[in-house]
């Protein structure tokens, strides 16, 4: 094997791994599956966080981790489903920020890496082994890159800049504890 075929089969393989844990993820929120809490639940998970409105931030967390990370396992707008996971990770590092970096004291360590990761795919591209490389790159160009990772970027600190707002405000949202992002809110039987 060539050193440029074994950086493709590396990225084909961090790109489906990272992709999978990001759908899982997402289809927690989503639809509830892996044990999560499904729209309802995260909603509910969302507010007490302090992310507003709720619905539209657990839909919006939903589909940037399940979409980006499906886009991110095949390969295809890998700078679009780059930025969008890494996006709907910084939610989760504001939330978990409080507690420090390490996940078992309930710290960012865990969405800051599959942050961080969806990030580097996406500024590095899919490879060879990539619908983005079978369709000639249409939407992996240096200008998508710079494109999505600006609008990511100034959607995700208006999104984060709105909660810390919200949580220091007086009022309920202010008076609650935020639950840690992966965390859903218990189930009513229904």
């Amino acid at each position: 094997m060539t050193a440029l075929n074994r950086r493709d089969l590396g990225l084909l393989v961090l790109r489906v791994g990272t992709g999978a844990v990001l759908v899982a993820h997402g289809a927690q929120k989503l639809f509830g599956w892996f044990g999560g809490g499904g729209i309802e639940g995260t909603t509910k998970a969302m507010e007490a966080m302090g992310f507003r409105p709720g619905r539209e931030s657990a839909v919006a967390a939903g589909l940037g981790e399940a979409g980006g990370g499906a886009l991110l396992a095949l390969g295809l707008a890998t700078p679009v489903a780059g930025a969008a996971a890494a996006g709907a990770m910084a939610g989760a590092v504001a939330v978990h920020a409080p507690a420090g970096f390490f996940a078992m004291e309930g710290g960012f360590e865990y969405p800051a890496f599959l942050g961080f990761t969806a990030a580097a795919i996406g500024v590095a591209g899919a490879g060879r082994y990539s619908l983005d490389h079978a369709s000639g790159h249409v939407v992996d160009r240096p200008w998508v890159v710079a494109v999505a990772f600006v609008g990511t970027a100034l959607a995700a600190a208006a999104v984060v800049g709105r909660r810390a707002q919200e949580v220091s405000a007086p009022g309920p949202a202010a008076d609650q504890e935020p639950e840690p992002e992966h965390t859903t809110a218990p189930e009513d039987g229904g």
